[in-house]
């Protein structure tokens, strides 16, 4: 039994904003929530997009849950499917996610948004 998550309603009022975050860089990051009906793939009853785009308007990182990823950890070990997961840059086909509430959610995306912002910053100078 999924743990009822009690911060959705945070991430839910994030829907459709967009953050320009750095102007130098021309980086920005755009929220997608919407309440959803609990299933396997979706235990928690939401579908969202976090993600971070540059200044020609392509996502570079982002967290979702809007497609099943497979993966699996060690040769010969049978792959799994999962929906949340998240994209390292624009060309990770994605990497598994464990979703536990949507304000930790939220915490990780901007975590890893300061990441690749530092990681642009360095690149520009």
């Amino acid at each position: 039994m999924v743990q009822e998550d009690k911060t959705i309603e945070n991430l839910l009022d994030l829907d459709g904003i967009r953050y320009v975050i750095d102007e130098k860089l021309g980086l920005w990051v755009k929220f997608e929530a919407k309440k959803v009906s609990v299933t396997t793939d979706r235990p928690h009853g939401i579908k969202y997009s976090l993600t971070l785009h540059d200044r020609s308007n392509k996502r570079i990182m982002g967290f979702d849950n809007s497609h099943a990823i497979e993966y699996s950890g060690k040769k010969n070990v049978t792959s799994k499917r999962t929906h949340d997961h998240w994209h390292r840059d624009g060309s990770d086909g994605g990497r598994p996610y464990e979703y536990v509430s949507a304000v930790k959610l939220i915490k990780d995306f901007w975590k890893e948004v300061s990441k690749r912002q530092k990681q642009l910053e360095e690149i520009d100078k």
